[in-house]
């Protein structure tokens, strides 16, 4: 698994003749049994390189009392224990800076990158310029499937600090698949990148869903025209809930007059991996010959094959990988399985992430995800903004009372009728997500407008929480 040398001229080049194809890389659209043989050829290959390299998978192989040797078929890795966010972060505490799972010699790291945190302590992740590439690529395919194409100009609305995965990594990607990266970022707030839009008129923007609305809404005072003027074709959404609950990508679509298609992906295994093409139906897993993914139902921990409305948490392990590889690593992202065909002849499933695991909370039962009621929500605007706030104000994630909802009030629209609007999105909320809510009603802007940072739908405690309207 030596690393081999990259020449970004030469891909760029690569890249312009591609700029007509169908997708970005043939395996995209390989039949599935020709996937199923690369990625066992690869899996034998990464077991190979872990049993040499990972003390970390050594111990946990032989805790569980696997031989490397026994994992050939894509089938064998049910054998193996998940590896759960919990060990990496103890993983990277027991030995600075890449921790245990370290399986790459110091001196081919490259460079390091660290997820935004909201779960806990930053994950910080090694590359060697194998890993790096493979991640460019993976993003690549993501970006190409959405409708960017070589040659464009990309306005950079995700965060550029922190060493956030959607900052330097994304620039570079666009970079290595012959798109100029704009590299703004939202930290350089919404002034400064709405100028740039009027100034560069970028064909593609690229960002958080919530901060691409607010961005759109802010343009007529920023730069004195609606952001459907400023030439955007293409809105690349990912990071946070939203680019696929419909009455929010409705909402991009129409203030930027662009289509808007989105991403997913997870710092620990790579950027994004699973890319929305221009049939807008689920996004598709692209990174098959790097990644092996399998679809775990939660409730029994066993794998479910990827059928049309199968539900489940995204389980991968990666082939190929060499500074920081993970094996049965538990994602968290909670998926709907909404197709194994599409149009445009990829032949990855496609999903849509409901939520993660360790968001949903269980009300008298019910599984309640915040990213769904999030959906009814902005469903309701005009009568509501479409902001909103879950405040879990209980230990754990479970309980038998109603769950408090906060919700910000439609522009213009009276405190008077708080009480009608609380009960209306109370039923809205039983008969959709069959939960019971305890709304309360707050004035406009009561939270803070999107920015470089995760919008997080989840308080534990809301000082200022107003009574029940009655």
């Amino acid at each position: 698994m030596a690393s081999r040398e990259y020449n970004m001229r030469y891909q760029r080049a690569d890249a312009l003749e591609k700029k007509d194809a169908a997708c970005w890389h043939p395996v995209e659209v390989m039949p599935l049994d020709e996937i199923k043989k690369l990625q066992e050829d690869k899996l034998a290959q990464q077991m190979g390189y872990l049993k040499e390299r990972s003390p970390f998978y050594q111990k946990k192989f032989a805790d569980a009392g696997v031989s490397f040797d026994d994992i050939r078929a894509v089938e064998d890795l049910q054998k193996l224990p998940f590896t759960y966010k919990t060990e990496i972060r103890e993983s990277l505490n027991a030995q600075r800076p890449f921790g245990l799972h370290l399986a790459a010699d110091a001196k081919d790291i490259v460079q390091m990158q660290a997820s935004s945190g909201t779960t806990g302590s930053p994950s910080y992740v090694a590359l060697t310029e194998n890993d790096a590439e493979m991640w460019h690529e993976m993003n690549a395919r993501c970006f190409f499937a959405a409708g960017i194409r070589p040659g464009d100009m990309s306005l950079h609305a995700f965060a550029m600090a922190k060493g956030f995965v959607g900052g330097l990594p994304i620039a570079q990607s666009m970079q290595y698949m012959g798109v100029v990266d704009i590299p703004i970022g939202a930290d350089g707030g919404a002034d400064r990148l709405l100028r740039a839009a009027a100034d560069l008129r970028p064909r593609v923007l690229a960002g958080a869903p919530n901060f691409t609305m607010y961005l759109a809404e802010k343009a007529p005072e920023i730069v004195g025209v609606d952001a459907s003027t400023l030439g955007v074709e293409v809105v690349l959404v990912g990071g946070e809930p939203g680019g696929g609950i419909p009455a929010i990508r409705q909402k991009i679509e129409k203030l930027w007059g662009a289509k808007c298609c989105e991403m997913l992906g997870g710092t620990d295994i790579a950027v994004a991996y699973w890319g929305e093409c221009q049939e807008q139906s689920g996004m598709h897993m692209v990174g098959m010959d790097y990644i092996i993914t399998e679809l775990l139902d939660p409730a029994t921990e066993k794998v479910i094959p990827f059928t049309d409305g199968a539900e489940g948490e995204l389980v991968y392990t990666a082939i190929g990988r060499e500074a920081n590889p993970l094996v049965r690593f538990r994602s968290g992202d909670h998926v709907e399985v909404l197709g194994t065909s599409c149009g445009c002849g990829r032949t990855g499933p496609k999903v849509r992430c409901i939520g993660r695991t360790d968001d949903m909370l269980i009300i008298r039962g019910a599984n309640v995800f915040p990213s769904a009621i999030q959906s009814v929500i902005t469903d309701m605007v005009p009568e509501t903004n479409g902001v909103m706030r879950v405040l879990a104000d209980f230990e754990g994630h479970t309980s038998q009372g109603a769950l408090k909802v906060l919700v910000e009030r439609g522009p213009g629209r009276s405190p008077d009728q708080d009480a009608a609007l609380k009960k209306s999105i109370e039923t809205h909320l039983r008969n959709s997500l069959a939960f019971k809510a305890d709304v309360r009603i707050l004035d406009v802007d009561t939270f803070e407008k999107p920015g470089a940072v995760k919008v997080a739908l989840t308080l534990r405690e809301y000082a200022d929480l107003p009574d029940a309207a009655t």
